[in-house]
C-alpha cells in the first residue's frame, strides 16, 4: 500500500512516518508539506507536483488545505484519512460530498481508548439520566488553534445521544451566570505547555461523581490508530468511515 502524508514534517506527520519506517505492507512514498525537511522519501510543497501512485492519503495539516488535498484523492481515486479537526459546515459538506466519489475516513480522536470513551460515555448519560449534571473538560498543549477540541465536541455529542439531545451545551461560564441549569452540559477548554490531550466528563450527582476520562501521553497513540484505519480503509468503495467501523 502506497501512503502519501499530508503534513509530513509536521509532529503527527514524523510520528506516521516513523512508525511507517519498517512496515511490511505499507510504504509512505511521499509527503505534501510546505514546511521542508530532509527526509528519505520526496516532500512536495503542493499536490500538483506528486509523481508518486498513492493508494491512500493520510491528512495532518490544516482544514486550509481540505479542498487541496480533496481533489487529489478525487482525480486520483484514492482514499483519504481525516485526522485534522476544526472544519467548518462548508467543509463537513464538502467532505461528505467527496465521500460520495472515494472512500474517506474522518474521526475526531483515532485513538482506540477515547472511541471506548465515547461509548461508555452514550451508555453513562443514558443510564444516569437528569439527576446527574454534566460537563466536559479538555486539555491540550499551547499550539493547539481550534477550542474546543474535535474530541470533546465528539463526547458532547455521545452525551447528547444518551439523553435525546435534551441539553444545552454552555462553553465555559463567566460573571454572574446563576445556579447550574439541570439541562446545560458544560464544556471547557485548557491550553497549556506540551499537553498532549485530556478529555473528562464527570458526572455529578447528589454526594457522589462518577467521571470517565482518557490521556494521550505521545502522539504516537493517534499515529498508530491513523495507520490502522489507512490499511482498514485500501480497497473500499466510496463512502464515509469512522472508528465505529473500523472497530
Amino acid at each position: 500500500m502506497n501512503v502519501l502524508i499530508r503534513g509530513i514534517c509536521g509532529k503527527m506527520g514524523t510520528n506516521i512516518y516513523e512508525l511507517l519506517k519498517d512496515d511490511e505492507t505499507a510504504t509512505v512514498v511521499c509527503g505534501v508539506d510546505l514546511t521542508k525537511k530532509e527526509l528519505p522519501v520526496p516532500v512536495y510543497p503542493s499536490f500538483n507536483d506528486v509523481k508518486e501512485d498513492v493508494d491512500v492519503i493520510i491528512d495532518f495539516s490544516s482544514p486550509d488545505c481540505l479542498e487541496e488535498v480533496l481533489l487529489f484523492a478525487e482525480c486520483r481515486k484514492c482514499a483519504i484519512v481525516l485526522g485534522t479537526t476544526g472544519y467548518s459546515e462548508a467543509d463537513l459538506r464538502r467532505i461528505e460530498m467527496a465521500s460520495k466519489r472515494i472512500p474517506v475516513f474522518k474521526t475526531a480522536n483515532l485513538s482506540v481508548g477515547v472511541n471506548l470513551m465515547e461509548h461508555l460515555v452514550r451508555e453513562a448519560a443514558a443510564f444516569l439520566g437528569d439527576k446527574f449534571d454534566i460537563e466536559i473538560i479538555e486539555k491540550h498543549h499551547n499550539l493547539k488553534k481550534d477550542a474546543p477540541s474535535g474530541t470533546a465536541l465528539m463526547l458532547a455529542k455521545a452525551v447528547q445521544d444518551g439523553r435525546d439531545h435534551s441539553l444545552t451545551e454552555v462553553y465555559g461560564r463567566e460573571g454572574q451566570v446563576g445556579a447550574r441549569k439541570q439541562s446545560e452540559l458544560g464544556i471547557h477548554a485548557v491550553r497549556g505547555g506540551t499537553i498532549v490531550g485530556e478529555h473528562e466528563v464527570m458526572f455529578a450527582g447528589e454526594d457522589e461523581i462518577i467521571t470517565i476520562s482518557h490521556s494521550a501521553r505521545s502522539k504516537k497513540v493517534f499515529a498508530a490508530g491513523a495507520i490502522k484505519a489507512a490499511k482498514w480503509l485500501a480497497g473500499k468503495s466510496a463512502g464515509m468511515y469512522n472508528m465505529s467501523d473500523l472497530l
